[in-house]
């Protein structure tokens, strides 16, 4: 199991760097980068490609809607020779509520898509000769009606690093997740409880795991949460500093009937405080939202708690199948960061 943390979105990035430098010499093995509406994530990724020397770099996500498939290829390919090797390359459908909001782009057919995206980016880096894709949504050189008819095939000025980039997709429906299990390197999910995991999306990943290439090798799954470890009741309650994300995405990150994040909370058994947090977080009552999201909730999807308990939620998540386990370290007291990843360096 690697061990990796998301870079935090927003503030100072140059702060944000060199907090990732600390865990890169703690012994991290990746970093995860965002982008959601905030900075772009291939700025910070080179930045951190020049900064660091061992630490895997990965978008978590880039939107599969806000560049063309052929410029997501180039820019893995760039991030991947500037980092020597350690890019991978992390895409996602994101939501109606940020694409046509924020990209002015309409959010139609997220899984067609996605495989051809998938499928040109690694034509892209594995192809010596002229990019040629002809899809239902995507075809190079274009062929519609209304271009011009002068495009011309074209492969990349320079030849990429590695012909086969790492592709994690992010996915939380059942049809997006068999997906992520049948053509993806790596699959992402979000508040991922690993004791619900089998029962929540075990026929997805296994019906995507049937059609999957034995090229690709096993699916890997990064999940994790929030990580503090301390025997008092203040190191309890920082789970509660979840409550403001949860609200965020399951009340509000998409309106009533198109929530994904809502969805996954009916699911995992919450229907009515789901109800209620998208109720509430809509009306505009946030701190509401906030205090209805269950306390089981922020207990599973966090690694919170004594030393003893968190070794048994790594030993859980592990069991689940994550293999890349992803976490935001909390210290406390005289504790680092770093102190935060050698201790989970022990528990594995």
């Amino acid at each position: 199991m690697l061990l990796s943390t998301l870079m935090p979105y927003g503030g100072d990035p140059h702060a944000a760097v060199r907090d990732v430098l600390d865990l890169e010499a703690a012994g991290l093995d990746m970093v995860w980068v965002p982008e959601v509406w905030g900075f772009d994530s291939p700025s910070l990724m080179g930045y951190l490609a020049a900064k660091t020397t061992t630490l895997q770099i990965a978008s978590a996500i880039m939107p599969i809607y806000s560049r063309t498939p052929s410029l997501l290829a180039m820019t893995a390919a760039g991030l991947d020779a500037l980092s020597d090797g350690r890019f991978q390359l992390g895409l996602g459908a994101s939501g109606p509520q940020v694409i046509e909001g924020f990209h002015g782009v309409p959010y139609q057919a997220p899984l067609a898509r996605t495989r051809e995206i998938v499928s040109i980016c690694r034509l892209a880096w594995a192809r010596r000769g002229p990019l040629e894709f002809e899809g239902q949504y995507y075809s190079l050189p274009y062929q519609g009606e209304d271009g011009t008819g002068l495009g011309k095939a074209l492969k990349l000025m320079g030849k990429p690093r590695r012909s086969a980039i790492p592709i994690w997709l992010a996915a939380l429906g059942e049809k997006n997740v068999a997906l992520a299990a049948e053509i993806a390197d790596g699959w992402l999910p979000i508040f991922f409880i690993p004791e619900r995991a089998r029962e929540i999306w075990g026929a997805a990943l296994d019906a995507g795991r049937a059609q999957r290439s034995p090229d690709l090798g096993e699916l890997q799954i990064s999940a994790g949460g929030l990580l503090a470890i301390g025997d008092d009741e203040e190191t309890l309650r920082l789970r509660d500093l979840q409550r403001p994300s949860l609200a965020l995405y399951i009340g509000g990150m998409g309106a009533r009937g198109k929530n994904f994040y809502y969805d996954l909370c009916v699911r995992y058994g919450f229907e009515e405080q789901a109800r209620i947090i998208q109720d509430c977080y809509l009306d505009g009552r946030k701190s509401e939202a906030q205090a209805a999201i269950p306390d089981e909730l922020l207990e599973k999807t966090t690694l919170v708690g004594p030393r003893s308990y968190v070794a048994e939620r790594v030993a859980a998540f592990k069991e689940a199948g994550v293999t890349n386990l992803q976490v935001v370290p909390w210290p406390q007291g005289e504790q680092t960061a770093g102190e935060l990843i050698a201790t989970l360096r022990e528990f594995l």
